[in-house]
């Protein structure tokens, strides 16, 4: 992503501002379905080929994934779906789901266990999807895991590892390449220990930090509770009238300066759209033009065009 993507000229930037700015230039974002005007917003200020995750929701149909995924294809971004273990019903039927998303160009997907209490098939856990061979037998090239920088509302610390670096091994035994995905969290701190924890632990795969993209405060107390993140929400009321912006949302500014500063490795952030794609993209798209203020020691906010 550039300035001329944008339409505007560059303007001038501090060290930080330019770090900053880099930064959010590598952003993905999550997706469920598009509403009207996501594709517009992401084609006027997203980088084509980046890529999108499209989530698999347990109540809508995977006919909806599927044409998600067509349709971000089709404008040039890269469609990386999310494949919930535990919403398959047999073997065959993830195989044939699997076959509809490669034949849209998918390559890459996220493997997780998804949200259903009772899985609907044989398949309980992400690892086993990687386990199968069929990620690879329909050419899918690499593998998205999940990380909890936040820890897991039902799993501890030592479960998160343990099943972290059997994923990691999996992937890495059957051929793929993997890269980790991490829930969306809102204290930089915690996120930027967990990755200390993965390097000093000799994990130095890619890694994509889950933001929350600019949304209602009670929007994102919302899927904190759903979420298991609730505790580094509660920090966020408390800083709610540091982060209001432009955009008259809680933007996650806080969270991705120190992230930008931080030499942490292949870091990237992912933006999850909890109030729009479109204003997901656009904010991002001006953090990425440097259209920004530092305007206190861990944050900044977006200036109008």
């Amino acid at each position: 992503m550039n300035a001329s993507l944008l339409g505007m000229a560059a303007p001038s930037r501090s060290p930080p501002q330019r770090r900053i700015a880099t930064f959010a230039a590598r952003a993905t974002f999550e997706a469920t379905r598009l509403a009207p005007g996501d594709v517009e917003a992401l084609c006027a200020g997203v980088a084509p080929a980046t890529p999108i995750y499209v989530s698999a929701v347990p109540a809508r149909p995977l006919a909806v994934q599927i044409d998600t995924t067509i349709r971000l294809a089709a404008v040039g971004f890269e469609p990386v779906p999310h494949i919930a273990a535990r919403g398959f019903a047999s073997v065959a039927d993830l195989d044939r789901h699997l076959g509809r998303l490669t034949d849209a160009g998918v390559r890459r997907v996220l493997a997780i266990g998804g949200d259903l209490a009772a899985p609907a098939g044989p398949f309980h856990a992400a690892i086993e999807v990687i386990e199968s061979g069929l990620l690879q037998a329909r050419s899918i090239v690499e593998v998205g895991i999940a990380g909890y920088p936040d820890g897991h509302p039902r799993l501890s610390i030592t479960e998160l590892d343990r099943a972290l670096a059997a994923k990691i091994e999996a992937a890495v035994e059957t051929g793929l390449a993997v890269h980790i995905v991490t829930q969306f969290g809102f204290s930089a701190g915690a996120i930027l220990a967990w990755i200390g924890r993965l390097r000093d632990h000799g994990i130095d795969l890619p890694v994509r930090v889950g933001l929350a993209g600019p949304a209602t405060l009670s929007g994102l107390l919302r899927y904190a509770g759903i979420c298991g993140v609730t505790a580094s929400a509660q920090g966020l009321v408390r800083h709610t009238g540091l982060a209001r912006h432009l955009f008259g949302m809680i933007a996650p500014d806080t969270m991705l300066r120190p992230l930008a500063e931080a030499d942490i490795g292949d870091v990237a952030p992912h933006l999850f759209s909890f109030g729009g794609l479109a204003t997901a993209a656009r904010w991002t798209a001006a953090v990425a033009a440097g259209r920004i203020a530092l305007d206190r020691a861990d944050g900044f906010t977006v200036e109008p065009p």
